[in-house]
């Protein structure tokens, strides 16, 4: 019986004689695999360390700081009631025009401002770029810009007098 057995564990089904497992091959193929797992984790951490976009904070004492100013604006522009309405529609091959019209709680036309607008990719910073706008009249502002589409932020910004006075930051698809 004990021979039978034999015969039966060292014979594949199609009849020919299997190969002895040794410690060599284990080794073999045990080396191999970890030097596969190792080769895709370098491939994979070089992806992942080049591609890198995020952003990065050098001093978050400042970045606190910086924090309160931003807060302290918030409540300023808020105060002023002003409503600032933006226009973001595909034009022709890329290209998006933006079209800023900004009023005072009155609902008159704000005069005496610059604006100033950015896309800001939300996943890859150096994907950014700002919208060169232009003042059609009071309150209104017109720019062209490539952008691709997908999901941007749209940052808007009046200044008066070289002073920020309101800021805006919205998500905006694009088609």
């Amino acid at each position: 019986m004990r021979d039978a057995m034999s015969k039966l564990v060292s014979f594949r089904g199609d009849g020919c004689r299997a190969k002895e497992v040794t410690g060599r091959t284990v080794l073999a193929w045990l080396v191999a695999f970890f030097a596969i797992v190792a080769a895709v984790n370098v491939v994979l951490i070089r992806a992942a360390v080049s591609t890198y976009g995020g952003l990065e904070t050098e001093s978050s004492y400042q970045a606190g700081l910086a924090f309160a100013r931003e807060t302290a604006d918030a409540r300023a522009q808020d105060a002023l009631h002003w409503r600032v309405d933006a226009r973001l529609s595909p034009v022709r091959d890329g290209a998006a025009d933006l079209v800023i019209d900004a009023r005072d709680a009155q609902g008159r036309p704000l005069a005496g401002l610059a604006a100033t607008a950015r896309l800001v990719h939300p996943a890859d910073a150096r994907d950014d770029h700002v919208v060169a706008l232009r003042r059609t009249s009071p309150g209104e502002f017109r720019g062209v810009t490539l952008a691709a589409a997908g999901q941007w932020d749209l940052v808007i910004e009046l200044a008066r007098d070289d002073k920020r006075v309101f800021r805006s930051r919205n998500r905006v698809m694009l088609h």
